[in-house]
């Protein structure tokens, strides 16, 4: 996802809005994943949005997509060796930038993610489907701006709950949709490669209670928010089983490290550690890494 200041659902919706620029931390390093000697082989392609390119965890590299050296894709990489890695996330991608150029106030800001994938690729990782959420590029975190405006509106409702209805959910759909044909179109350019989608992590806690003043949003919305995420993950998923890829799941592996958690590998919306706003650090990273890892049999 996005993790520049956006446009939010509700005009004014502001007071989350500082949260939406990444803050600036010390960078320091992190060990990859280790895997058996010589198990890297052919070309590997990284494709996705802000949480496949490890938004704010350093060291970011230059350019509006604010990729990290140690977000998943690199950390796998490093484990395996391949004989050629391509990074091509970029926060803000939605499921159209695999076929088309994201841009920014009119400048190409990541040309169409499927143009690093040949026909020799073996093997391809993305996380994509989160930005299609919100009505402008930070998605989700666009969503959680508009229930945290809500809040004040129904303190013990769910008013964002009631603003949306099931408008994310026919958002998920078409989302779903695009994706599953952008994951056939990524296995006709690269046969024989191996697909691994990678849903997202545990964003948000099982119990709304435990982000009492740390998220601004009605308990009745941290719920709603919570199954949000858990439909994009089932869609993301569904989108994978069509296509015949492999989905990976990373909400188990990092429950209990939410948001809200004392022991957070996702960021709240005043990220503590390198990371954008709701968003994998650099553990948060490393841990989906050893989910991909483990998918590949390692």
């Amino acid at each position: 996802m996005r993790v520049r200041r956006g446009a939010s659902v509700l005009t004014g919706a502001t007071l989350l809005a500082s949260a939406l620029t990444v803050a600036t931390f010390p960078a320091s390093a992190h060990a990859a994943p280790s895997a058996p000697a010589g198990t890297g082989s052919g070309k590997y392609v990284a494709l996705g949005d802000s949480y496949a390119a490890g938004a704010g965890v350093p060291g970011q590299s230059a350019g509006l997509c604010l990729r990290s050296d140690h977000n998943y894709g690199h950390l796998v990489a490093a484990a395996l060796a391949p004989s050629a890695y391509t990074d091509k996330t970029c926060a803000g991608a939605k499921v159209s930038a695999l076929t088309t150029s994201q841009t920014d106030a009119g400048m190409v800001v990541n040309g169409p993610q499927l143009d690093a994938v040949t026909s020799d690729t073996s093997l391809i990782t993305l996380t994509l489907g989160g930005n299609n959420l919100g009505t402008s590029d930070v998605g989700f975190v666009d969503v959680v701006v508009a229930c945290s405006a809500l809040s004040v509106t129904n303190p013990f409702g769910a008013p964002c709950r009631d603003f949306y209805g099931d408008t994310l959910s026919k958002r998920l759909d078409s989302a779903t949709a695009q994706l599953t044909d952008g994951l056939r179109k990524l296995s006709a350019k690269a046969p024989k490669a191996k697909v691994v989608v990678v849903g997202y992590p545990s964003v948000l806690p099982e119990d709304p209670k435990t982000c009492f003043g740390k998220l601004p949003a009605t308990s009745g919305d941290l719920r709603f928010l919570r199954s949000v995420m858990d439909e994009l993950n089932e869609k993301v998923a569904k989108a994978a089983g069509a296509a015949g890829a492999t989905y990976v799941d990373t909400v188990g592996p990092t429950r209990g490290h939410d948001s809200c958690s004392s022991n957070r590998w996702i960021e709240g919306i005043l990220p503590t550690s390198p990371a954008a706003p709701l968003h994998p650090n650099a553990t948060g990273e490393r841990v989906m890494a050893e989910a991909v890892l483990r998918a590949l049999g390692h």
